[in-house]
């Protein structure tokens, strides 16, 4: 099954659109993990993004009389750009089908090579199926970003280059995972010519559709995927690219939002060059493993896949990359209301650095703090500090890992409105575009009162919202079914931690 790819990837022509990106050494990722990091700068690509590789071998591969009809492709992102380049530099019409939700950058970027634009549905599915409708009515070729023997083929590209471009040994490397064409292009080359080379798969913990189809031992369809990853946000591997990574990839790993935000200011404190959130999971991928295995001395290889970075989910990262790092806990801790007790809680966190530090009186015996501190040692570190906390008759409540608290809570805390009764606290997802805000208004206010609303635009294709509604107990059953009929992704977080310390009526 390999040798066919070899073959395939060997007479991949790619180089008419692409380039040979280099393979670099990461010298400060080299000396923090003890082993040799080298990096696969695939965000050099004139779109950069890998994507153009299988979208222009994919086109180029078509008989000229497929090629005067048109091609068609559905994308959110990187896969749009590539194939509208690609049809640019053949003299071919495209249509790129994306949903409404796709940033702005993205779709400007997409129609400056030429290409026509379909904007439908809130979700990749959605523009998918259209897609397929148009190609089936117009009679043109569907460009798949990532299930297509010729689109694995120029992914597989990557791979050659970085075994010509690093004759020496290569312990393991680390890819990207969505649908699984750049896994399944790399890892089918490589191990043909390479065998004792380790590839692992790195996947989103909350898109882990590579994973579960590994660990079941067939394809599965996620319910739903993760927004902050959102170039490799796939409900389901591909039939071809799952069939090949069983037989080549030894592993998947899957990573946290902090851990991917974490490996953006890695790779940017290397390069100076900042990766959209699937750019960096094979570095937040090594990171994880070389904690783990406790290797030293060895030569890894991450695939930097992508930087079509929104400017505007910079802040985000920012907050997250700290705790993604283990240098910043966040902690929600119970203090007496008097005089001096915040001095005295501030001496027991002794000259560590304060990155948070939201304070509201509560009542009168006591009044909760929620604290971000700098660490310099890890989780260790932190758990140290809980237990010199507990052990002072301090209560604490460890919010690092608590999502709620890090997306809303921390921008939120301003004390109990004890004047709330029967509130219920649920958190949203609502696609993003203009007017969806007021429209999510519209539709969660008509029959129960919002006691507590809060939005934070992170520049995704989704926007979080936290809202308390009042509901008796007799009416709980009708709400959750008006809920589930709004159609929007909701959590009920009425039990979680962060909202009872900081805001609950209780």
């Amino acid at each position: 099954m390999t040798k066919k790819y070899i073959e395939k990837i060997l007479a991949a022509r790619v180089y008419d659109v692409a380039d040979e990106t280099p393979l670099e050494l990461s010298r400060l990722l080299s000396a923090r993990l003890n082993n040799k990091v080298l990096m696969k700068r695939e965000d050099m690509q004139p779109v950069f993004s890998f994507k153009l590789r299988g979208a222009y071998n994919c086109i180029y591969q078509l008989s000229q009389q497929k090629k005067i009809k048109g091609v068609i492709a559905s994308s959110a992102g990187n896969h749009a750009q590539g194939v509208a380049l690609s049809a640019q530099r053949l003299g071919i019409k495209a249509t790129i089908v994306m949903p409404k939700t796709t940033p702005a950058i993205k779709v400007n970027a997409v129609k400056s090579y030429g290409a026509k634009i379909v904007l439908i549905g809130d979700a990749y599915d959605e523009a998918y199926q259209h897609a397929i409708s148009l190609a089936e009515k117009q009679k043109l070729d569907f460009i798949h970003p990532y299930d297509d023997p010729d689109v694995i083929a120029g992914q597989g590209t990557i791979g050659m280059e970085i075994l010509r471009q690093h004759g020496g040994t290569i312990d393991t490397v680390f890819v990207p995972v969505g649908g699984g064409g750049l896994i399944a292009g790399v890892a089918a080359y490589i191990k043909h010519l390479r065998p004792e080379v380790k590839i692992i798969g790195v996947e989103p913990d909350d898109a882990p559709c590579m994973a579960e189809a590994f660990k079941q031992k067939k394809r599965v369809k996620l319910d739903r995927v993760g927004i902050f990853a959102d170039g490799v946000a796939v409900r389901q591997a591909g039939k071809e690219t799952y069939r090949i990574a069983r037989q080549c990839v030894d592993e998947i790993i899957c990573v946290s939002t902090d851990e991917i935000c974490a490996a953006i200011k890695d790779i940017f404190d290397d390069t100076r060059s900042i990766m959209e959130p699937a750019g960096a999971l094979a570095v937040a991928g090594m990171k994880k493993y070389v904690e783990r295995e406790k290797i030293t001395g060895q030569t890894l290889v991450a695939i930097n896949s992508g930087a079509n970075m929104n400017f505007d989910r910079l802040r985000h990262v920012a907050e997250r990359a700290e705790l993604g790092e283990q240098r910043e806990a966040l902690l929600g801790v119970t203090i007496a209301e008097r005089p001096g007790s915040f001095r005295t809680f501030c001496n027991l966190l002794g000259r560590r650095g304060i990155t948070e530090f939201n304070y509201r009186y509560a009542h009168d015996n006591e009044a909760h703090v929620f604290a971000g501190i700098q660490l310099s040692e890890g989780f260790a570190e932190k758990d140290e500090l809980i237990a010199k906390l507990i052990d002072k008759k301090y209560p604490v409540v460890d919010l690092t890992d608590n999502e709620m608290a890090k997306i809303h809570v921390r921008h939120l805390v301003g004390g109990h409105n004890q004047n709330v009764e029967d509130e219920i606290i649920y958190r949203f997802e609502f696609p993003e575009r203009p007017g969806a805000l007021l429209d999510f208004l519209t539709s969660i206010g008509k029959r129960w009162n919002i006691s507590l609303f809060h939005y934070r635009n992170h520049g995704a294709a989704f926007g979080r919202v936290l809202v308390g509604l009042q509901a008796p107990k007799s009416e709980r059953k009708s709400l959750n079914c008006y809920l589930d009929e709004l159609g929007y992704p909701y959590w009920d977080e009425s039990d979680n931690p962060a909202y009872k310390l900081f805001l609950s009526s209780d």
